[in-house]
């Protein structure tokens, strides 16, 4: 891969991992546009880290609350809620992390196509401004419960359809279940700590038992792209999603469904 390869495409992964629409669209959008080959299994890898290192460092506060919360007695109504916050993150990963490691292969042999990730894109953009316009969306993050979580990851589990985005459907779901926007991005952001560590550990284990040209320089800068950007995009979002909400993205889920429709045939 070129410098400017390797550039373009983490900061599209790093910018595109954390909203409502779609890095894989954008990825494949990019190669198109472009004519490069596919990315290939490090570069995937490292914009997964890059991603997970993101998310960590910018929710470290909260990250580090949940964790105590499990080393030591939970006493306080802070450190109980804390304490069923980590539960709810970890028991609703399971099914997308199951599913994915069952139906990886499949996705890959039989989704990944440009239609597919197109029409995903229209459709899945859809049910957002539905889930947007036509609910309640009042309920705090900190009124969390287990059901809610539940519902939440297992329609993560969408994500696996290239062009889904896994914030999107994750954030759908929120708003459905009543959440506001903002606690609907954040439940949704805390979610992608297991699932991007489990991607990242998953490729991992691939470079480490195939022959994969590894060029650490690359593999490194891929890394720090994406978690530059990565972190600038979840902070940027939460902010601008306090003063536009999340029909922006509806619509630019929408044009870029139908870029890709137009490209495609």
């Amino acid at each position: 891969m070129t410098f400017i390869q390797i550039l373009a495409l983490s900061l599209i992964q790093g910018l595109t991992e954390f909203l409502p629409v779609s890095s894989s669209a954008h990825l494949i959008l990019g190669s198109k546009l472009f004519s490069w080959p596919d990315q290939g299994l490090v570069f995937d890898v490292a914009t997964h880290l890059g991603t997970l290192f993101a998310v960590l460092f910018y929710f470290r506060a909260t990250i580090v609350d949940l964790c105590v919360s499990w080393l030591r007695p939970a006493v306080t109504t802070a450190q109980l809620e804390h304490r069923a916050m980590a539960k709810y993150l970890v028991l609703a990963s399971i099914p997308a992390i199951l599913v994915g490691a069952i139906a990886h292969s499949w996705v890959e042999s039989y989704l990944r196509d440009v239609r597919v990730i197109a029409i995903a894109t229209l459709v899945f953009g859809a049910l957002l401004w539905i889930a947007d316009a036509f609910f309640s969306k009042d309920r705090a993050l900190e009124n969390m419960k287990l059901k809610p979580a539940l519902l939440i990851g297992l329609a993560q589990v969408l994500a696996l359809i290239p062009g889904a985005s896994r914030s999107g459907v994750t954030m759908t779901m929120g708003r459905m279940l009543g959440f506001s926007a903002d606690a609907a991005a954040r439940f949704s952001f805390l979610l992608a700590i297991p699932i991007l560590g489990a991607a990242g550990a998953y490729g991992l284990l691939r470079m480490m038992t195939n022959d994969t040209g590894l060029d650490w320089t690359q593999f490194t800068l891929a890394v720090f792209l994406s978690a530059i950007a990565g972190w600038v995009c979840i902070a940027a979002f939460l902010a601008l999603l306090k003063r536009y909400g999340l029909m922006p993205f509806v619509i630019y889920r929408l044009v870029l469904g139908v870029v890709l429709l137009a490209i495609s045939f």
